[in-house]
């Protein structure tokens, strides 16, 4: 049976585990091991816990290497993205690219996403990732991912209000980024005139289809040998 490694490059537990059962209940069949960023903020929301989660999506990555199929990122917006895929010898998804890449299929798209501070960061993701073309905009609302996953009720009515901003902009279809919003897209698809987008879900099955695609293990990139100071053992040793 394939396995999926889910890094939560946060210190949050909780939103670790509701990733995880959103991707076993999406992909069964599939073994789905979560773990949780060692360092840094529980959620992310801001230049420098963006900068962090790399780090910790890294420093998780190197303590399970070798045991998984493939892996994913479980962070819209992708911290470490590159670097763990530079030293994965296996796929490597991230919610954010996974969920553009898909949104792009069903045309012009939005995406509606928790905590301001996201704007200008996932605007940057797309155009660096050049996954911009079609994107409509990003559409903020008050409330963080943090405070969404601790009371996703009270976030509706806003996410709601995000997502016809969303249509007005031309969308065709609206990615609900971030973690700790799986299953909200679900709730408010009866709400909004065009198609939502889980990014969980799209990450999830992004995943499985790598892992499908792959008939064996790849050997990584080849890359000079690095030597760090102040890192994890386990990182140390994956860089060396």
């Amino acid at each position: 049976m394939p396995s999926v490694l889910v890094i939560n490059p946060n210190t949050s537990v909780s939103v670790t585990g509701m990733v995880v059962d959103a991707c076993r209940a999406a992909c069964p069949g599939v073994v789905w091991e979560g773990v949780t960023g060692r360092i840094g903020a529980p959620y992310i929301a801001s230049e420098v816990a963006y900068a962090l989660a790399g780090h910790a999506a890294l420093d998780a990555f190197a303590q399970h290497v070798g045991d998984h199929d493939a892996v994913l990122i479980a962070c819209f917006g992708d911290p470490g993205l590159l670097a763990v895929r530079e030293v994965s010898p296996v796929p490597v998804i991230g919610l954010a690219e996974a969920s553009f890449l898909a949104a792009a299929t069903e045309g012009r798209f939005a995406v509606v996403t928790g905590g301001h501070a996201w704007g200008p960061m996932l605007e940057r993701f797309a155009r660096m990732h050049r996954l911009d073309t079609g994107l409509t905009g990003i559409f903020t609302v008050d409330l963080t991912g943090a405070q969404i996953a601790q009371a996703p009720e009270r976030a509706l009515a806003d996410l709601r209000q995000a997502c016809e901003k969303a249509v007005a902009s031309g969308a065709e279809c609206i990615v609900l980024g971030g973690a700790a919003l799986t299953g909200l897209a679900a709730r408010l698809q009866p709400h909004v005139s065009v198609k939502l987008l889980d990014n969980v879900l799209l990450g999830a099955q992004a995943a499985v289809e790598r892992v499908k695609a792959v008939a064996a293990r790849q050997t990584g990139v080849p890359r000079a040998s690095q030597s760090l100071t102040g890192v994890s053992t386990p990182l140390a040793g994956l860089l060396a």
